[in-house]
């Protein structure tokens, strides 16, 4: 909802002004924050975030199924779903999802949390 958008937007604004942090969100460089001292697009195939999502669900005890058949049925839905809602927020009128300009791209497909980890410490470290 728009009004609760732009009640957040003041919210987050006030709350950078007057701390150091680090914000997560899909429009957090673009439309909150575009004037951050650092911007990391954060990505991965739809793929690899169904499978994650998938692995986060099981290990939360929300499903417990060791069939590979059903796990994959189930990755597909989830593949589905990550699709559907990257293209909604993209397509969306307030604050679409897009990378910023000078948004650094990290595609963590192929990395480990701690390599995602370490690669944005990094580029924060490069800009102290």
């Amino acid at each position: 909802l728009p009004c609760v958008r732009e009640k957040l937007l003041s919210l987050q604004r006030d709350l950078a002004a007057s701390n150091d942090v680090v914000m997560d969100g899909r429009d957090i460089g673009t439309n909150i924050l575009p004037s951050a001292e650092l911007k990391v697009y954060l990505t991965a195939s739809s793929a690899v975030r169904a499978k994650r999502r998938y692995d986060e669900l099981v290990a939360k005890g929300v499903e417990n199924i060791d069939i590979e058949k059903i796990e994959q049925d189930i990755i597909e839905q989830i593949k589905t779903d990550i699709i559907a809602r990257d293209k909604q927020d993209m397509e969306r009128k307030t604050a679409p999802l897009k990378r910023a300009d000078d948004a650094v791209l990290i595609d963590s497909s192929d990395m480990t949390i701690e390599q995602v980890t370490d690669t944005i410490v990094g580029l924060a470290r490069e800009r102290m």
